[in-house]
């Protein structure tokens, strides 16, 4: 079995007499202050469910993300804005 005699003691002295001590546990809790904070997988939430995969050249690969990232957006948006047009053009399915 260890031996527990090595460790130091903490001593935290002598609790606050009744009149030193505060009477907080009367007082009405005060609630948090809501800061309107949005955690990342709430943001992250798009509700695509369904994944597309598909083999690209490097170059064409690079050329996605660049004008993705220069519009501030996700390649899956810039794929449906490409899509949009091109029905825009073509015609819908």
């Amino acid at each position: 079995m260890a031996d527990l005699s090595k460790f130091k003691k903490k001593n935290l002295g002598t609790p606050p007499s009744l009149n030193d001590a505060g009477n907080n546990l009367s007082a009405p809790e005060i609630a948090p202050v809501d800061n309107e904070y949005v955690d990342g997988r709430t943001k992250r939430k798009t509700g695509r469910t369904e994944q597309l995969a598909t083999r690209v050249t490097p170059e064409f690969h690079k050329k996605v993300k660049m004008l993705a990232a220069r519009d501030e957006l996700k390649i899956v948006e810039l794929i449906e804005k490409a899509i949009d047009l091109y029905e825009n053009k073509h015609g819908n399915i």
